[in-house]
């Protein structure tokens, strides 16, 4: 496969930031025809299908290199699908009592944590911003939630709750995938294991209907080719090439998406509260990007004087 360069992956990702803002609509819209389990296991078994060629060409390009996946790599890919489904699982039940831009922008607050994982997992030393933008951030999703006014919606804390495996799952994926050299591989298969995983649970805890898959058949193909197929995979590709943290952060934008979608084709608004709390999560989420850049930018004119 080609490499891609830093500014072609931040590109990709912010396709994939744009797909995902989107697909917020089609996955509150789901709700009414379909429980959040079995959306989700349906949708990730249709994004498996449509990477699976890629995928099997990428299986036989290895095995001719004599480099078929370990069983090490195969938990990675295991570790990723259960990663995923707890993050989809817990945004798509919290969509259920919340709104698609709130859900939008409290997913969100996975990003300052990325570079806090980084080093309690890896070693990677936080920059001094990380802490600042954490608190903004977990200030903006106070106000935008609605708790000023004691109305903290149960789906408020779900779509919270998501932020862990998301961040887990976006630190994790792009050096998994490199390693194995193998992006369409590590999508097919995390998608094989969201897909059955949620199925399972869906089997067990809610009622299955073919009429209600039907209904909510559009939103099913569009969040399951589009924001699973297309946009979780170029996630992988991308990211073999992006620093987790800067991958983070325009992965970000898909707040501000989801906020349009919502305005444009539900009609969603934010009172004064609500407009204040985004500004504050933007505000984090970009001092955790543009300070590192500013201060890697000054050594070397500092080294010239």
């Amino acid at each position: 496969m080609t490499r891609m360069s830093r500014a072609q992956a931040n590109l990709l990702l912010t396709l994939v930031a744009l797909i995902w803002g989107s697909a917020f609509v089609a996955q509150s819209q789901a709700m009414a025809h379909v429980g959040p389990m079995l959306f989700t296991g349906v949708r990730f078994l249709v994004g498996a299908l449509v990477v699976l060629p890629l995928a099997l060409l990428e299986w036989r390009r290895l095995a001719r290199a004599g480099r078929t996946p370990s069983r090490t790599d195969a938990a990675h890919i295991g570790l990723l699908g259960l990663l995923m489904t707890a993050g989809a699982a817990m945004q798509q039940v919290g969509l259920q009592t919340t709104s698609v831009t709130n859900a939008g922008f409290l997913t969100a607050l996975y990003v300052p944590l990325v570079p806090v994982l980084a080093w309690a997992l890896l070693r990677q030393l936080a920059h001094w911003s990380v802490w600042p933008a954490a608190a903004g951030c977990l200030a903006g999703a106070f106000l935008l939630s609605g708790a000023h006014e004691l109305r903290l919606a149960p789906g408020d804390l779900w779509v919270v709750g998501s932020a862990l495996p998301w961040a887990l799952h976006v630190l994790m994926v792009g050096r998994w995938a490199d390693r194995m050299a193998a992006p369409f591989l590590v999508a097919c298969g995390q998608f094989v294991v969201c897909g059955l995983l949620s199925l399972a649970a869906a089997a067990a805890l809610e009622p299955l209907a073919w009429a209600g898959l039907r209904a909510a058949a559009g939103p099913i193909a569009y969040a399951g080719v589009l924001s699973v197929g297309i946009a979780f995979t170029a996630q992988v590709v991308a990211q073999r090439y992006a620093h987790a943290a800067d991958a983070a952060i325009i992965l970000s934008a898909e707040t501000l998406f989801a906020a349009a979608f919502g305005h444009a084709l539900l009609g969603e608004r934010l009172d004064a509260a609500g407009l204040a709390g985004c500004a504050l999560l933007l505000a984090g989420l970009l001092l955790v990007q543009l300070a590192p850049l500013v201060a890697r930018r000054r050594q070397p004119l500092a080294a010239q004087r």
